[in-house]
C-alpha cells in the first residue's frame, strides 16, 4: 500500500506464502492486553469497546507488546474485538469486567431477525475500526506486519444467540436443529459483513488476516461441514475478489483458526486460506502430515505453559518446533489459544527468546 512506511521484517508474510525462512516467524494470540501492564495504565478506567474506538488509545495498545518485547514478535494483531461485527449489524454489545461479553437483546426466535441490519453500511458503522488500522500502521513504522481480524460467522451467531459466553449451547443449537433455515439466513448475513470488513481493514493497512472460529468445537464434524466450513470457504474465496475491486493489487496472506476442530483439518487445509491456526489438541507432526505442505500451520502450544519453570517452556518449544519440522518452512509459531490476563511477562519473553534460539538451529 503507498503511504505507508516500508516494511523492515516480512518474516510472517513470506512463512505465510510457503517460502522458505531463516525461522519460523512469531506472535502470539491475545498478545496486547490484560498481562502487560502497560495495557492498564493506557486503558485507565474506560470501558473495552470505547477503548477500541479510540485510534490513538487502540494502536498504543496494538504496539506495546512490540515495544515490551522488542526483536522478539513478527507480527501486530489490531487491538479490536471479534464482536464489532454484531455491533455493526446493529445488536447491543456491552463487555463487563470479569464476566465477559453481554447481548442485553440476544436472538432467540426468528421473529427477532427482524432487528438485524439488512444492509450494513460498513464503512460507516466500522469507520473507527479503519482510522486505527491506518494509525497503527503509521506508527509501527514498518517494524512488523498488522494484522486484521474478524470473528467466523458461527462463532458469531453464538454470540448473537446465546447472548455471551456459554457451556451449553443451548440456544445456538436450537437455531441450527430447529431454525436451521434461519440460522443459515443469519450466517450469510454475517459473511456478506465479514467480507467487507476484512477487504476494508486490508484498504486501511492490514497487511494480513486471521478469521477466529473459535466455538468450531462446539459443532460435530457433520454440522460443521454444514454450518461452518461453507461460510469460512465463502470468505477465503469472496475476500480476493473484492479486494480486487477496491484496488489492492498485492497477495494478501489470510489464516483460518478454528478452534476445537481437530476433526476438520483436512477441509480446512483445502478451504482457500494460506494458513491453517491449529490448537493445543493436535500432535504436530499428525497435522504436517495432514497439511502435506498445502497450507502453512500456526501454533498450537498450549498457552498454559507459560505457568510451568523456564525448562518446561524450553522443552515443549523445542518439542513444538521439531514436532512442526523444524519450522523453517510452512509454520508460524503461536499459542493454541490467547494469553491469560495472570500470566508473567518474563515467561512470555522466555518463551519468545527460546523460539528465536531453538527455531534458528539448522534442522
Amino acid at each position: 500500500m503507498s503511504g505507508f512506511p516500508e516494511l523492515k521484517n516480512d518474516l510472517i508474510l513470506r512463512a505465510a506464502r510457503g517460502e522458505k525462512v531463516e525461522r519460523p516467524p512469531i506472535w502470539i494470540m491475545r498478545q496486547a492486553g490484560r498481562y502487560l501492564p502497560e495495557y492498564h495504565e493506557v486503558k485507565g478506567g474506560r470501558d473495552f469497546f470505547e477503548t477500541c474506538r479510540d485510534a490513538e488509545i487502540a494502536s498504543e495498545i496494538t504496539i506495546q507488546p512490540i515495544t515490551h518485547f522488542d526483536g522478539l514478535i513478527d507480527a501486530a494483531i489490531i487491538f479490536s474485538d471479534i464482536l464489532v461485527i454484531p455491533q455493526a449489524m446493529g445488536m447491543e454489545v456491552k463487555m463487563v469486567d470479569k464476566v465477559g461479553p453481554q447481548f442485553p437483546n440476544p436472538l432467540r426466535k426468528p421473529s427477532d431477525l427482524e432487528r438485524l441490519s439488512k444492509d450494513v453500511d460498513v464503512l460507516k458503522e466500522l469507520d473507527w475500526a479503519f482510522k486505527a488500522i491506518s494509525l497503527t500502521r503509521k506508527k509501527l513504522n514498518g517494524r512488523v506486519p498488522l494484522l486484521g481480524f474478524c470473528g467466523a460467522p458461527w462463532t458469531l451467531l453464538v454470540y448473537m444467540t446465546e447472548g455471551g459466553g456459554t457451556k451449553m449451547f443451548r440456544f445456538a443449537k436450537e437455531w441450527i436443529y430447529k431454525f436451521t433455515r434461519e440460522a443459515h439466513q443469519v450466517l450469510q448475513q454475517i459473511t456478506d459483513v465479514a467480507v467487507e470488513f476484512l477487504a476494508q481493514q486490508v484498504v486501511a493497512g492490514a497487511q494480513m488476516l486471521q478469521v477466529f472460529e473459535s466455538w468450531g468445537g462446539e459443532l460435530g464434524p457433520d454440522e460443521f461441514d454444514e454450518f461452518s466450513l461453507p461460510y469460512l470457504r465463502q470468505i477465503s474465496s469472496k475476500l480476493p475478489l473484492r479486494l480486487k475491486e477496491l484496488g489492492v493489487t498485492e497477495n494478501i496472506p489470510i489464516t483460518v483458526f478454528a478452534k476445537g476442530s481437530w476433526y476438520a483439518l483436512e477441509q480446512l487445509c483445502d478451504s482457500g486460506y494460506d494458513v491453517v491456526s491449529l490448537d493445543w489438541l493436535f500432535r504436530p507432526s499428525d497435522a504436517v502430515q495432514i497439511a502435506n505442505g498445502r497450507v502453512a500451520l500456526q501454533g498450537n502450544l498450549d498457552p498454559g505453559t507459560m505457568y510451568g519453570s523456564k525448562e518446561t517452556i524450553s522443552r515443549k518449544v523445542e518439542k513444538m518446533i521439531k514436532g512442526f519440522g523444524g519450522g523453517k518452512k510452512n509454520y508460524i509459531i503461536n499459542f493454541g489459544h490467547g494469553t491469560h490476563p495472570f500470566m508473567d511477562p518474563e515467561q512470555i519473553r522466555w518463551f519468545l527468546q527460546e523460539c528465536h534460539r531453538i527455531g534458528s538451529q539448522k534442522n
